[in-house]
């Protein structure tokens, strides 16, 4: 997941979360869709499928890091170390990104299920 992708991502969580709870926030969301002017379900459906396309890309990530690796290991020309190193490197920190988003979903969750009526 590059920069901007996760830049994207973070902008468009922060627009669900509404005004006035962090400085990011009124910036809007990188699709264009606001939190305010939209109905729930437009809303769900951009945010689920921003969400699948967030595991998509992880998942291709840690797909090119394996084959990579495995081309390395089977003495393939033009596949150095640091290449190896690097995109592996790159698949940890987009799992550990999309991980902590997941952590943020439940926690939000149990905080709404807690909430007394």
């Amino acid at each position: 997941m590059s920069q901007l992708q996760i830049d994207q991502v973070l902008a468009q969580i922060r627009s669900f979360a509404g005004p006035g709870v962090n400085s990011f926030a009124s910036t809007g969301p990188a699709t264009g869709v606001g939190a305010a002017g939209s109905s729930a379900g437009v809303a769900g459906s951009n945010f689920g499928q921003l969400l699948k396309q967030g595991i998509d890309a992880v998942n291709r990530s840690q797909q090119s890091a394996a084959t990579l690796a495995d081309a390395y290991e089977r003495g393939a020309p033009g596949v150095d170390l640091a290449q190896v190193m690097l995109e592996s490197q790159k698949a940890a920190v987009s799992f550990r990104a999309v991980t902590e988003v997941r952590n943020r979903l439940v926690a939000v969750y149990q905080d709404i299920m807690n909430m007394a009526i």
